[in-house]
């Protein structure tokens, strides 16, 4: 799948939105990926997925571990194409933990999948559980890699679409968007 493949899912369902957006981060963008828009679709869920898979399938990974809520979706797909475990990390009490009964085996093989990935704050918080839990994260995949490979995570990293996307520091705002009113949006 081609990075004008990928864009074209995401402008066919709006996910790629245009306007003064606080990031996840905390940064301020021209541009907000919202990946719940484009994976709604289920052809375009599988599409997406069987990319990430091709890429990852020589890994030998046995589980797949998603940051709730931005990864499940995405996350579970590349399992489903792999055969493999899905489980998911989850906000508890502001941070994130591996609840609901889920066990991670000493020395299992992980991939770590994730929607969008600008600073890589949430796949860096789940990579700490799983080797918390005695896991050997393989690599880290997400469907849109925001910071153009600028965001190293210690690991082999993969994406579909790779974009250098402006982002700001909130009192480092170009006068375009300190002008704007901001939104957070799929954050609440």
């Amino acid at each position: 799948m081609t990075s004008e493949q990928v864009l074209s899912i995401f402008r066919k369902s709006g996910a790629l939105l245009e306007g003064h957006f606080i990031l996840r981060s905390g940064l301020h963008s021209r541009q907000f990926f919202q990946c719940a828009l484009a994976l709604q679709h289920m052809p375009d869920v599988e599409l997406l997925g069987a990319a990430l898979a091709a890429k990852l399938k020589p890994l030998g990974a046995v589980t797949v571990v998603s940051p709730a809520m931005g990864g499940l979706v995405i996350g579970q797909e590349v399992a489903r194409q792999l055969g493999l475990r899905f489980i998911f990390v989850e906000k508890e009490e502001g941070k994130l933990v591996l609840r609901r009964g889920f066990k991670i085996a000493p020395g299992e093989k992980i991939l770590i999948i994730e929607d969008v990935v600008t600073k890589g704050g949430r796949v860096q918080e789940t990579m700490d559980i799983v080797r918390a839990h005695g896991g050997e994260v393989s690599a880290v995949a997400m469907v849109v890699d925001r910071s153009n490979g600028t965001t190293k995570l210690g690991v082999p990293q993969f994406s579909l679409l790779a974009l250098q996307v402006e982002a700001f520091d909130p009192n480092q705002l170009p006068p375009d968007l300190a002008a704007t009113p901001a939104v957070k949006p799929g954050s609440k």
